[in-house]
């Protein structure tokens, strides 16, 4: 896997119930990134509230550096957003096997919420994580995301517990609880 180049920029047609042949999964480009921002910003405060957390990889365009920051798209409206690890990149987060593509922020727009767009966007990490060599998808998520957790589950991913929590060193600096699928 190392060595392996970035991908280009591909899309996806939806399948089975991401609300038609219109939504399309590719690469965002750096014209899209403060809009993807908007985006993932609107997803989490529609579920969760405004965010305290200041972490500057919350920017695409600082997530593009180093990450695969990948959008849906119907026609010029973008509906969803999921970063990932390149392939022979870094993790995205910290203590990922080295074969394994972990991704962050999944986010769907409020207005586009009950189509399948979050489901969408897992299915084509999945379907990546395998085209690039991959064995498995791990990811990491807060414990009053139910709903994401319904989503990862119905998409067989289990709980890894072993891996829960955010760490920096050998300390703990938040609750996170931790999922992965194999890809072969």
């Amino acid at each position: 896997m190392s060595g392996a180049p970035a991908p280009t920029p591909a899309s996806v047609p939806s399948t089975g119930g991401a609300s038609g042949a219109g939504v399309v999964v590719g690469l965002a480009g750096p014209d899209e990134f403060e809009a993807v921002d908007r985006l993932i910003d609107a997803a989490y405060r529609h579920d969760y509230g405004p965010s305290e957390h200041e972490d500057p990889s919350r920017f695409a365009a600082v997530r593009a550096e180093r990450f695969d920051v990948w959008v849906a798209r119907e026609g010029e409206e973008l509906l969803g957003s999921v970063t990932t690890r390149r392939a022979g990149g870094p993790s995205l987060h910290e203590r990922v096997p080295e074969g394994e593509l972990d991704l962050r922020l999944l986010g769907v727009s409020p207005a586009a919420r009950r189509r399948g767009i979050g489901a969408l966007l897992m299915q084509h990490v999945l379907e990546h994580a395998a085209g690039v060599g991959f064995s498995g998808v791990s990811l990491k998520t807060q414990k009053y995301m139910t709903g994401a957790h319904r989503l990862y589950e119905e998409l067989g991913f289990v709980r890894a517990p072993e891996r829960d929590g955010l760490w920096v060193g050998d300390e703990k600096v938040l609750d996170l609880i931790a999922y992965r699928r194999d890809v072969a």
